[in-house]
């Protein structure tokens, strides 16, 4: 093993580990276009910018990488691992993709051709989503080349890849092109669960507060904090849980049940970008966490 590898698994004491390395909606922050009060400082302040929501996987003993969601950030997602885990010793070997929206698969170009030109990269993901892949342009060519390989997912079927168990879970979202799921993720020792995307929990036919209690994480759709976030366009078009609603309904958690909660996958609008506002420590003070790009959690 590498001692880049040693070190890094001395210091954190997992040989399985989730890595957040991106907590922004699909978009990133700031937005395109977004000239407002709250995109401002992220323009002008590098430091401040989030990428799009996505996890990785690492499994030490098989010198493996597995990412969830491919988003328009990859590039630089991916030199996020690789500063932790120099490549060639460790490889990726996977993507599993939830669903058809921008921020969570149309970084599969840099795959392609004019970039990486990659040689059949497993690429996972739900019936209806390998048939978008595979019969849409740009997309296709990458299945042509040969750039990645899709394997089909099943809901509720479980996947095994040395040492983690990958579970898809369909929910309810706006499913113009495809269906939507999220995942339960099995390490050697511990389970997260990941549903940066879902309508609202009253749609879905499993109670998240159910399923707190089976996992050690819970990664949750935290688009949007409260109602008056999208000025100018109206919420019933893009619902997701609100972070206001997500607690209330998680309230009567114990306390060691709502610290496995972690909001992600954040809307430029939202205030939980800003770990100084007031709405974050009202979260934190409600006993829930907020991700944040880097965070690493042994599995």
């Amino acid at each position: 093993m590498p001692k880049a590898s040693q070190a890094h698994i001395a210091k954190h004491g997992a040989n399985t580990e989730l890595v957040v390395l991106g907590i922004a909606q699909d978009a990133g922050y700031p937005q395109t276009l977004c000239y407002q009060p709250h995109c401002m400082p992220a323009w002008q302040d590098k430091s401040l910018r989030k990428m799009a929501t996505s996890l990785a996987v690492v499994d030490h003993a098989a010198k493996a990488h597995y990412l969830f969601e491919a988003t328009p950030d990859l590039p630089q997602q991916l030199y996020l691992l690789q500063q932790e885990w120099s490549q060639p010793d460790y490889l990726l070997q996977g993507v599993f993709l939830t669903h058809a929206h921008m921020g969570h698969y149309t970084g599969l170009m840099h795959f392609g051709r004019e970039s990486a030109a990659t040689k059949q990269i497993a690429v996972y993901a739900m019936p209806a989503m390998r048939s978008f892949l595979e019969n849409n342009g740009p997309w296709s060519q990458l299945v042509k080349l040969k750039n990645i390989e899709l394997k089909t997912l099943q809901h509720q079927r479980e996947v095994t890849l040395g040492s983690i168990k990958v579970t898809p879970l369909l929910v309810p979202h706006r499913d113009e092109f495809s269906e939507t799921v999220g995942y339960l993720i099995k390490g050697p020792t511990k389970t997260a669960l990941f549903i940066p995307d879902i309508d609202k929990w009253q749609k879905w036919s499993t109670a998240i507060e159910d399923l707190i209690p089976q996992v050690d994480y819970a990664l949750l759709d935290a688009t949007f904090y409260s109602a008056d976030e999208l000025k100018g366009r109206t919420m019933a078009d893009v619902p997701h849980p609100l972070v206001i609603e997500s607690m209330s309904r998680l309230k009567n958690l114990a306390e060691d049940q709502k610290q496995k909660i972690i909001f992600i996958h954040l809307n430029h609008t939202n205030p939980l970008l800003k770990p100084s506002s007031p709405e974050s420590l009202a979260v934190t003070a409600a006993g829930f966490r907020i991700a944040n790009e880097g965070l690493i959690l042994p599995l």
